[in-house]
């Protein structure tokens, strides 16, 4: 399988109705965004390219390829406001595999691997996430990849009718990027 990464800056509409399907889809939902109550689980979250440009004046989005096709989505912003460690030059991270045929062939470690590189080369050292104590798949990819949990924040995020935390995880980036 070929994976390919590409960096969104000029969202098309066939690309914007692709993550709007992700951002809706039931089975993703619950791992990809916090829901305080059933209504706002099952709520309709609009993604347009206008909404896609308004996020990319704050985070750099790259676009997963397996074969030539759009299979998911990585992010990054910087010293965002929700960092549970207030360090500065720290990396928050998002990860999206949105089609289901590309889920469990390890798309998720290379695109992992390929959002160190590019975060590294940015000068940055270090590198945080949340994700719901739930998403045992997700947290065993990281923990695999060397991040460390730091923290958890209670009641963060409803699913099968109650709430749950969001474990925090970071990671150090080693070595030097310079030729």
């Amino acid at each position: 399988m070929n994976i390919t990464f590409t960096k969104l800056t000029n969202p098309a509409p066939e690309i914007a109705a692709t993550l709007n399907r992700w951002a809706n889809d039931p089975s993703l939902i619950k791992f990809i965004r916090p829901s305080r109550n059933k209504e706002e689980l099952e709520k309709h979250v609009p993604v347009t390219v206008e909404s896609l440009l308004e996020r990319l004046e704050h985070v750099s989005t790259y676009l997963i390829h397996a074969d030539g096709h759009l299979v998911g989505e990585i992010n990054f912003q910087i010293d965002p406001d929700h960092l549970i460690k207030k360090e500065t030059g720290t990396a928050w991270i998002g990860i999206v595999i949105g089609e289901e045929s590309a889920r469990g062939k390890g798309i998720g470690t290379q695109a992992m691997l390929y959002l160190e590189e590019k975060i590294q080369a940015q000068g940055l050292k270090r590198i945080e996430l949340g994700v719901f104590e739930f998403n045992s798949k997700a947290l065993n990819l990281y923990k695999n990849m060397g991040y460390q949990e730091i923290g958890r924040v209670d009641g963060f995020t409803f699913w099968k009718g109650r709430m749950w935390q969001d474990i925090r995880m970071e990671k150090y980036l080693q070595g030097d990027t310079s030729e």
